[in-house]
């Protein structure tokens, strides 16, 4: 299995020690393909809003040098990790918000990949905020057509790992255990209910109106989607 991972922060907390358990578990599984991102350092750059993605290909980004290696190996990946601890109001990391900023041209609004209906995806997430942490970017992937996400968000109430009840860590590590053997072996299945209605609203906005412009229309109409 091909596997993306989308590491939230440069810190090597407890976001990122949970991430390592998965994906050991993973590979515990089957053969794993990984391929791992890391930021700021691998999206130092803010979206600036120019909108050149939504009137044309992605090339057009000023950003494309960093976008372009992310895109294709979304595009060539199986599976998508993210590990996104919560960080202050905005739940996730600003350099996660970032990354889907820059990828906005693949939502269900503008150009979905046929590719993403395919795909499956894991949010991993630690902090008070999990929750919410977990719905933003769930949220997220279901708006580029992801066929299922699950996900593992704990409130840990420190930030050492170590400084977690020898009890607890072992219940945490068991749980992680069968995540990743669960979602080693998930199937497709039929798309979510929220997906299949954002298809279709967006179906009908795209061909009445040409929704964001001329580009999602022919995009969509080469692509089959009407």
């Amino acid at each position: 299995m091909r596997v993306v991972v989308f590491n939230g922060s440069p810190r090597k907390g407890n976001t990122y020690t949970v991430t390592r358990f998965f994906l050991d578990e993973l590979a515990k599984c089957g053969e794993l393909e990984l391929k791992e991102f890391y930021f700021p350092q691998d999206m130092p750059k803010f979206c600036v809003g120019c909108q050149m993605c939504l009137r044309g290909p992605r090339e057009k980004c000023p950003h494309a040098d960093y976008v372009d290696p992310i895109y294709k190996a979304i595009m060539e990946a199986d599976a998508l990790v993210f590990a996104s601890p919560h960080f202050g109001a905005s739940c996730m990391p600003g350099s996660m918000k970032t990354l889907f900023d820059h990828l906005s041209f693949m939502e269900m609004t503008i150009a979905p990949r046929k590719a993403c209906f395919q795909k499956k995806a894991f949010i991993i997430t630690t902090g008070s905020g999990s929750k919410q942490n977990v719905r933003i970017i769930k949220s997220c992937l279901m708006n580029w057509g992801i066929n299922r996400v699950e996900s593992f968000g704990i409130r840990m109430f420190t930030d050492k790992w170590l400084s977690i009840p020898q009890k607890r860590q072992m219940k945490l590590e068991k749980a992680i255990r069968r995540k990743a053997r669960k979602f080693y072996y998930l199937k497709k299945k039929i798309p979510y209910p929220k997906t299949v209605l954002m298809y279709f609203i967006n179906k009908f906005i795209i061909r009445k109106f040409m929704g964001a412009g001329s580009y999602t229309y022919e995009y969509w109409k080469e692509n089959g989607y009407f």
